[in-house]
């Protein structure tokens, strides 16, 4: 096992604790909680900090490695919500919904699966260790293969876990609550690399803790992972080479922005590769090749948070959505001063028109699938499908509201998940909302997390519960 020089593994920053201000960390030589409302003790004072990488232990889960299908990131295999797999999907449910393959306890949070090889990865809490977990299961039937973790006691704020890992063949990555990032061999699961991005970087950690899902890239012929740390220490983002952790570029931060909920999108503008990342203090364009600032945009700002990731809308344009009665603004990367990308506003929506709280919409076929804000007036947290331009064309109407849950698209059909665990199957269509099935599929709170669709098994979530669900035609 090759290990990158680790991080130093200082103090939690004042700054990212203050981000969760009104909760309780532990004082790891006084063994006693500390409030974020008391004063913060003297740097010399350690706070707890992890043992990276953790510790390893093995269940007897099996790969199901003969299941077909993959969802190995957030937003799925090209991080756009769209399965593009062939597998056909039933057309219909019985009334108590779709089978269950399988079923299982999970910390408390809102942290969607990954799924890959057979495999399913999700970064858990687990409660009675008090600790980040790691945990690789069997698609075929949820058993635990193997599971690394490190302590980590913190509190509940609105759930504590919520990011989604990045898997690819032999790779995964992780981004914890706090900022911790892990490298991890995809079979073993062996630590390859770790850092501490508060510790590292300056990372303000967000309210509610970090919602960043990273990802992995192929730069070069090697993969990457792309982070979007911020901070006042210098790396707006970073690529780091997932199998020594080493550092392939940082894109410099002399404002020191810092980090959102909102995870790295990638567009390719006339032939350049650019993520594009809404920090604290803006919208910024990265080269994906060298990690360049390519532009900003510095008028996207939401206050308390921005949850949803840019949208891409082709090669040139860009839809950014908020809640928090921010709507959403179109922006248009235009060729300015010796033909440097320039974004410009094309438009900019009342959240009644657009806007999104938490997913982050889906592009398909020039339609924009998105559940409207609780600021839409009587669209409230409805489905609505637009024109590429914000044009609205229909919506689910007042008797088919969503909340705050997840949705995908699969072949023609948008599987939508409501606050409360009910599972909806509608065609996606520019003529009118069709439904197809609806079904109660969790029955715990907060189905958030974002759901994964592999080989036409869907992993879904609420606070407390994975459940794996078999779509396929013809399954019992």
């Amino acid at each position: 096992m090759r290990l990158s020089p680790v991080a130093v593994h200082a103090t939690v920053l004042a700054a990212a604790l203050a981000a969760v201000a009104g909760q309780k960390w532990l004082a790891m030589d006084a063994g006693r909680e500390v409030s974020a409302r008391e004063p913060f003790p003297a740097p010399e004072a350690p706070l707890f900090r992890p043992a990276l990488p953790g510790e390893l232990t093995t269940g007897d889960g099996r790969p199901a490695e003969e299941l077909p299908g993959s969802w190995p990131c957030f937003r799925g295999p090209a991080r756009d919500g769209i399965s593009r797999e062939e597998t056909p999907l039933a057309e219909t449910w019985p009334a108590d919904g779709p089978p269950r393959r399988w079923s299982i306890a999970v910390g408390e949070g809102y942290a969607g699966a990954a799924a890959h090889r057979g495999r399913v990865y999700i970064l858990d809490y687990d409660t009675e260790r008090r600790g980040d977990a790691l945990r690789c299961l069997s698609l075929a039937d949820g058993r635990e293969i193997w599971r690394r973790w490190y302590h980590l006691p913190i509190v509940r704020s609105h759930g504590i876990s919520r990011t989604v890992p990045a898997v690819s063949d032999r790779h995964i990555v992780t981004l914890g609550p706090l900022g911790h990032v892990l490298g991890v061999d995809a079979e073993t699961g062996e630590a390859r690399w770790w850092r501490d991005l508060a510790a590292e970087f300056g990372t303000a950690v967000p309210e509610w803790y970090a919602g960043q899902c990273p990802r992995i890239d192929v730069l070069e012929g090697r993969e990457v992972a792309i982070l979007a740390p911020g901070g006042d220490r210098g790396a707006l983002l970073v690529a780091v080479d997932c199998e020594t952790g080493e550092e392939v570029w940082r894109t410099p931060n002399p404002r020191a922005l810092q980090m959102t909920h909102a995870s790295i999108a990638r567009m390719d503008w006339r032939g350049t590769a650019t993520y594009v990342y809404p920090t604290t203090g803006g919208v910024v364009g990265v080269a994906a090749r060298d990690g360049a600032l390519l532009w900003e945009h510095p008028d996207w700002l939401v206050q308390p948070a921005i949850v949803p990731t840019p949208l891409p809308l082709g090669p040139d344009r860009l839809l950014l959505t908020a809640g928090y009665r921010a709507g959403a603004v179109l922006l248009e990367i235009r060729a300015g001063e010796a033909f440097a990308p320039t974004p410009a506003v094309v438009a900019r929506f009342d959240p009644r028109a657009l806007g999104a709280d938490q997913q982050t919409p889906i592009f398909h076929a020039d339609r924009i699938y998105a559940v409207l804000t609780k600021d839409a007036g009587p669209h409230r947290e409805e489905l609505a499908c637009l024109s590429a331009e914000g044009v609205l064309l229909w919506t689910s109407g007042a008797e088919r509201r969503f909340g705050l849950g997840p949705f995908l698209l699969a072949g023609d059909k948008l599987l939508l998940m409501d606050d409360d665990g009910m599972l909806t199957m509608a065609r996606a269509s520019d003529a009118r909302y069709e439904e197809l099935a609806r079904a109660p599929v969790l029955e715990g709170r907060e189905a958030w997390g974002p759901m994964a669709l592999a080989g036409g098994l869907l992993l879904v979530r609420d606070l407390e519960t994975l459940r794996c669900l078999d779509l396929r035609e013809g399954a019992r």
